[in-house]
């Protein structure tokens, strides 16, 4: 397994999640190519994407359908957030865009969970590569994660 991704399933064990790390030949980076991998709907994709609050991390997981509001986040946390550049997210996260993970970030975040995904019983989280992935329920991600659950789509 990629050093990344048994980071991310070390990271899962150590907190009780009982999950499997699927390492795809196909790739996951987008929330389409995700939901083409592994067979289920792009809804269903949970995409890690990092923000910034002055220089304050800040983590939103977002149903792979939703774009995410800058706006909506902002005026929940009651801070103004930007997207920083793909060299920025790897510095901060330890992984690259496409295979951001909800948890074994760099540094800790403050963490928004989109309300959609707890539509599903299961959801799909990058897992430190663009092709590997878990399972995991919105309740054990919000447990794992310490997210606030909120409306993120604009």
């Amino acid at each position: 397994m990629h050093a990344k991704a048994q980071r991310v399933a070390d990271t899962l064990e150590n907190l009780g999640v009982r999950t499997e790390v699927r390492e795809l030949d196909s790739s996951t980076r987008t929330s389409q190519d995700a939901a083409d991998s592994i067979g289920t709907t792009v809804s269903q994709i949970a995409k890690s994407l990092l923000f910034l609050a002055g220089e304050q991390p800040v983590l939103v997981i977002a149903s792979g359908t939703n774009r995410v509001s800058v706006d909506a986040v902002g005026e929940l946390l009651d801070a103004e957030l930007t997207q920083p550049d793909a060299k920025t997210v790897k510095k901060r996260t330890g992984y690259s865009v496409g295979g951001v993970p909800p948890v074994a970030q760099n540094e800790p975040a403050t963490v928004v969970i989109d309300e959609d995904l707890f539509r599903y019983e299961v959801v799909w989280a990058a897992a430190g590569t663009p092709n590997a992935v878990f399972s995991v329920t919105p309740d054990e991600l919000r447990r794992v994660t310490g997210g606030t659950v909120a409306k993120v789509a604009g």
